[in-house]
C-alpha cells in the first residue's frame, strides 16, 4: 500500500507539472516523516549520499565540454570537413548531418548539446541547398541521439552509478550501438533523397579536402584524449572529462573563439543544466533508498515472474515500459526512477547489466524526440524557429531507424558486450 501510494504521489506530482526533483522529493519526504523510526538525518544522508561519488563528478565536467565546443567553431570545422568529403553524393547533406553529429558527440555526451549545436549550423544550410525544412529538422533530431549512446555519454554515467556498474564498460558498450544508429540513419537518408538528383553539391578538390580535414583534426582529438587515456588506464572517466575540458579550453583560445561574455554564457548554461540534473540525481537517491526499503524490487521481480519466465518476453515488456516513459519523462530521471528496480529483476533472468544499460538508454533517447515531452523537438524548435509540429512530422520517417537500431541492442547482446569483453572491461 505504501509504494501504490508512492507511486500515485509520484504520477499526481508529475501531472501537475512539478519539476521532477521534487515530484521525487516531496513522497520520500513524507513517507520519513510518516515512519517513527526514521528521522529527516536519514532523508539527508540518503539525499547527500547520491550526489557524493566521484563517477557523478564526470556529469558537470562532460557538460562543461559539450558548451565549450559548441561556442569554440569546433562544430564549424567538423561541418566543412564533412561537406568538402562527401559533399558531391545525391542527398550529401543528410550524410553530413549524420557525420558531424557522430564527431561532435564524442564531445558533447547529451542530445540536447548535439541538437542546439546541428541546428544552429546545418538545418538553415540544408534548407538553403534546397533540402526541405522537414527532413533537414527530422536528420538532425534523429542524429542527435548518437551523442548519448558514445563516449562521453550523460546518460551512462547516470545509469552505471545507479546500477553499480563500470562506467568504461558502459563507455565501450555504447560503441557498436551508435555505429548501427548511424548507419541506419544513412540508410534512411539514401532512401529518401535517391531520386532527388538536385540534392547534388560540386565535387570538392583534394586541396580543400585536405585543408579542411587537417582543420578538423584538434577537434577529433578530444576523442583521442579521453578514449585512449581510459583505454590505456591513464585515468578514469572521470579524470577523462577534466582532461577533455582542459584540451577544448585550449582549442578554443587557439582558434580565438572565445570571449569573455562567451565564457561567462558557457559555464552559467554548465552551472544551470548541472544543477537541474545533480538535483534529480540527489532526490532520486532518496526516492530508490525508499523504494528498496519497501522491498520494490521483490515487489516487481515477483509481478513479473508471474506473466512470464521467459528473458525475451521481458525484454520486450521491459521495452514497452521504457518507450512510454520516455516520452513523459527525460532520460535522467527515468532511469534513476526505474534502474533500482529494473535492474535486480533483469538479473534473476540471467540478463547483464550492461546490456540492460544500453537498452535503457537507447529506449529513453527515442523518448526525446517523441510527444509530448520530447526535449529535442522543442530545442530544435527554438533554434530554428521552426514550430513544433513541423519537427515532428519531419523526425516521423526517422522512426524506423531507430526501432531498427532499438531491435539489434535487444536482441542481438553481443553488439553491446562484444567490444568491452574484448578491451577488457568485462
Amino acid at each position: 500500500m505504501t509504494l501504490l501510494l508512492m507511486l500515485i504521489g509520484l504520477l499526481l506530482l508529475l501531472a501537475l507539472r512539478v519539476p521532477v526533483s521534487f515530484a521525487l522529493l516531496i513522497p520520500s519526504l513524507v513517507y520519513v516523516v510518516s515512519d517513527p523510526a526514521l528521522s529527516m538525518g536519514t532523508a539527508v544522508q540518503q539525499t547527500v549520499s547520491g550526489v557524493d561519488s566521484f563517477a557523478i563528478l564526470a556529469v558537470p565536467m562532460f557538460i562543461l565540454l559539450g558548451n565549450l565546443a559548441n561556442v569554440s567553431g569546433v562544430t564549424d570545422k567538423l561541418y566543412d570537413a564533412a561537406v568538402a568529403a562527401i559533399g558531391h553524393l545525391r542527398g550529401s547533406l543528410g550524410y553530413v548531418n549524420v557525420a558531424t553529429s557522430f564527431g561532435f558527440s564524442w564531445m558533447s555526451g547529451a542530445a540536447i548539446a548535439d541538437a542546439a549545436a546541428m541546428g544552429r549550423v546545418q538545418v538553415p544550410a540544408m534548407v538553403r541547398r534546397g533540402y526541405t525544412p522537414e527532413f533537414a529538422l527530422g536528420v538532425t533530431g534523429a542524429s542527435s541521439l548518437i551523442a548519448p549512446m558514445i563516449p562521453p555519454s550523460i546518460p551512462a554515467i547516470i545509469y552505471a552509478v545507479t546500477a553499480g556498474v563500470s562506467v568504461g564498460a558502459l563507455f565501450m558498450a555504447g560503441i557498436v550501438p551508435a555505429l548501427v544508429l548511424v548507419t541506419a540513419l544513412c540508410v534512411t537518408v539514401w532512401f529518401l533523397t535517391r531520386k532527388q538528383e538536385q540534392l547534388r553539391l560540386p565535387r570538392s578538390t583534394w586541396g580543400t579536402r585536405g585543408r579542411t580535414a587537417v582543420a578538423a583534426l584538434p577537434a577529433l582529438g578530444s576523442a583521442v584524449v579521453i578514449l585512449g587515456g581510459i583505454l590505456s588506464g591513464i585515468f578514469t572517466p572521470t579524470e577523462a572529462s577534466g582532461i577533455g575540458v582542459v584540451y577544448i579550453l585550449v582549442l578554443a583560445l587557439v582558434y580565438k573563439a572565445l570571449t569573455w561574455r562567451k565564457m561567462y554564457r558557457t559555464l552559467l548554461t554548465t552551472v544551470e543544466t548541472s544543477g537541474s540534473v545533480l538535483l534529480i540525481v540527489a532526490a532520486a537517491a532518496l526516492f530508490g533508498w525508499v523504494l528498496a526499503r519497501e522491498q520494490a524490487p521483490q515487489v516487481a521481480a515477483n509481478l513479473i515472474l508471474d506473466l512470464t519466465n521467459q528473458p525475451i518476453v521481458f525484454l520486450i515488456l521491459v521495452n514497452v515500459l521504457l518507450l512510454i516513459v520516455g516520452c513523459v519523462l527525460e532520460p535522467t530521471a527515468a532511469i534513476l526512477i526505474l534502474v533500482p528496480v529494473l535492474a535486480p529483476v533483469a538479473e534473476t533472468f540471467g540478463i547483464d547489466p550492461i546490456h540492460l544499460g544500453i537498452m535503457v538508454i537507447f529506449n529513453l533517447l527515442i523518448g526525446l524526440i517523441t510527444p509530448p515531452v520530447g526535449l529535442v523537438l522543442f530545442v530544435l524548435s527554438s533554434v530554428t524557429k521552426a514550430s513544433v509540429p513541423t519537427v515532428i512530422k519531419g523526425i516521423l520517417p526517422f522512426f524506423a531507424p531507430m526501432v531498427v537500431t532499438l531491435l539489434v541492442i535487444t536482441f542481438l547482446p553481443v553488439m553491446t558486450l562484444g567490444l568491452p569483453t574484448v578491451l577488457g572491461f568485462l
